[in-house]
């Protein structure tokens, strides 16, 4: 990787600097003998709010669990308020990504589990009014008798959050606290941590994936370069005045050029790790897919001429509903969706949590029945799933004792009946290795990382060569560096194929940098088309070539602005 030259302020100076943590030359290897970190040197004074950004496997979490004390290094030390981390202590909170409540208990009893232990000494009544007031501080007081079970994935993390932060900690270590929240969510969320961390006054280090994140919560950003023998790169000062808000800061230079540097540094880094990865492009054989209309027509000779396809309604859902019997009565949680897309057209779906984005995609796929309307594809009506819909979700839907050529091999065998053996084990190595994963092919999905997996599930849809690609949150569960890297991979592949697709996102960079048009849902129940916007920037499309053009942070900002407003209203 090239150097990377970034021009900081100034360090603070030593009057002003009170470390509360501090990393000297630290090292940690597992197993293999090859360093997780590798001479890992920070201060962090009290009271600072820092972000740790990185890849998944560059050590992120090792960092934390060696501030919490739950693991050891291997040469160097961490001090904690100037004394060396020698286990786990009441002065460090830690609230890791998955939520570690007792699912038997309440809010309340959850939260008690560490007040009563910090502060045995004190009174029940004492105790009680800490546990009420950290419940309180996360807008958790009306659930505080419920169980896990019955709050939502953001009420738990709350839980998780209150119950850090009622031990009275020193330094709060929230290790992807909302990495799998939805945005709303995870916003509130944030908003929450902020305004704890300005009246507590604590020390925090966030580990995150998320860019944005970072600005909109930290002091500072320093990146974890990619592992193994993860190092530390350079940090970078978030000089945005407090409080930051998010509709705001869009309009902000200063935003503009800390985004810009932090992303291109990690860009960067990424590109390095990736640079030996992937393998030679196989050429696909001239062979249809039995779901093509060619096909189809070749197969019915003598059957009249077909009609042609209607490429500017390749894709029409008309008046599309989705109703839900409930005790209550029916509920129609898509309402009238009415949509035309072209053939070759990306479109991405964006909208809130429960807003239906997923029940529409289901329903193109042919996974959810249709209550009202007709949704039709390449002049064929939609009545069941069927292979000319390739469909990748959120979590990856592989067989998990069958490699990764083997997962691909199940579609192709399906559409490409009529293909000799040799054409069909072209067109799986072709995708494979479209995909990165030349290298991987023969490997059991079990073995395979979050990342691999989605590939997997990329190079499968894309190999049934669909005329319909259903993209379902793909990303989702990713960190946003691999993210980055897989949305790579899709922007070559379809522009490769142009197959038409359609994709739910939250992200609204994702959706910018995917799409021909972007369609904004409204709030459900009654959801359905809000607005659509065009997306009229050249492909193909870099990441690096969105942050620079004039154009982004005015689209970026019509989705914010429209997610703004549904939410408020």
């Amino acid at each position: 990787m090239s150097h990377y030259q970034l021009k900081t302020s100034e360090a603070p100076s030593a009057e002003t600097f009170v470390p509360g943590l501090e990393f000297k030359g630290v090292s940690k290897s597992f197993g293999t003998g090859v360093p997780v970190l590798n001479d890992i040197n920070l201060q962090i004074k009290q009271g600072e709010f820092v972000a740790i950004v990185g890849f998944s496997g560059s050590g992120k979490s090792t960092l934390i669990s060696l501030i919490a004390g739950l693991q050891f290094p291997d040469k160097g030390e961490v001090l904690c308020n100037g004394q060396p981390v020698t286990g786990p202590g009441p002065d460090r909170g830690v609230v890791f990504q998955n939520y570690s409540l007792m699912p038997w208990m309440t809010v309340r009893q959850n939260v008690a589990l560490a007040v009563d232990q910090v502060f045995s000494h004190a009174s029940k009544a004492e105790r009680n009014a800490r546990v009420e007031k950290y419940i309180d501080m996360v807008n958790l007081t009306p659930a505080m008798d419920k169980r896990p079970s019955e709050l939502s994935g953001g009420m738990r993390q709350r839980v998780s959050v209150a119950r850090a932060l009622a031990a009275s900690p020193d330094i709060l270590l929230l290790d992807e606290p909302l990495s799998a929240l939805d945005a709303l969510t995870r916003s509130k969320l944030q908003d929450e941590i902020i305004r704890i961390w300005s009246q507590e006054k604590k020390t925090v280090i966030l580990i995150t994936n998320d860019v944005d994140e970072g600005i909109i919560m930290a002091d500072r950003i320093i990146p974890l370069n990619p592992g193994p023998n993860a190092t530390l790169g350079p940090e970078f000062i978030v000089t945005l005045p407090r409080p930051r808000d998010r509709a705001a800061i869009n309009h902000s230079a200063e935003f503009k050029r800390i985004r810009g540097n932090v992303t291109q540094y990690l860009m960067q880094a990424g590109a390095a790790k990736n640079a030996s990865a992937g393998g030679n492009v196989i050429k696909l054989p001239q062979v249809l897919p039995n779901t093509s209309r060619e096909h189809q027509d070749s197969v019915k000779k003598g059957s009249g001429e077909a009609l042609a396809p209607n490429e500017a309604r390749y894709v029409d859902f008309s008046q599309i509903s989705k109703i839900y019997p409930t005790r209550k009565g029916s509920v129609k949680v898509v309402d009238g969706f009415d949509l035309k897309i072209r053939k070759g057209e990306f479109i991405s779906i964006i909208g809130h949590s429960g807003c239906g984005k997923s029940t529409v995609l289901s329903m193109m796929a042919g996974l959810n029945e249709i209550s009202e309307g007709v949704i039709v594809l390449d002049g064929r009506e939609i009545d069941k799933a069927g292979p000319d819909r390739g469909v990748v979700f959120q979590a990856p839907s592989l067989i998990p004792w069958l490699s990764a050529y083997e997962n691909v091999s199940l579609g192709v065998e399906q559409v490409y009946p009529h293909a000799t053996k040799e054409e069909r084990q072209c067109i799986i190595e072709s995708y494979l290795t479209r995909v990165g994963l030349a290298e991987v092919w023969d490997k059991k999905a079990a073995e395979l990382s979050n990342g691999m997996k989605q590939r997997v599930g990329i190079a499968r849809a894309f190999a049934l060569s669909p005329k319909m690609l259903l993209l379902d949150e793909p990303f989702g569960m990713l960190d946003s560096l691999t993210r980055w890297d897989l949305q790579e991979v899709l922007m070559e592949v379809w522009t490769r194929t142009r197959v038409t697709a359609m994709m739910v996102t939250h992200d609204v960079d994702e959706a910018i940098l995917l799409a021909d048009r972007v369609v904004m849902m409204t709030n459900g129940p009654n959801a359905r088309v809000g607005k659509i916007l065009d997306i009229n920037l050249p492909r193909p499309r870099t990441r690096k070539m969105l942050l620079e053009h004039p154009d982004y942070y005015d689209l970026r900002e019509q989705l914010l602005t429209f997610l703004a407003e549904c939410d408020h209203g």
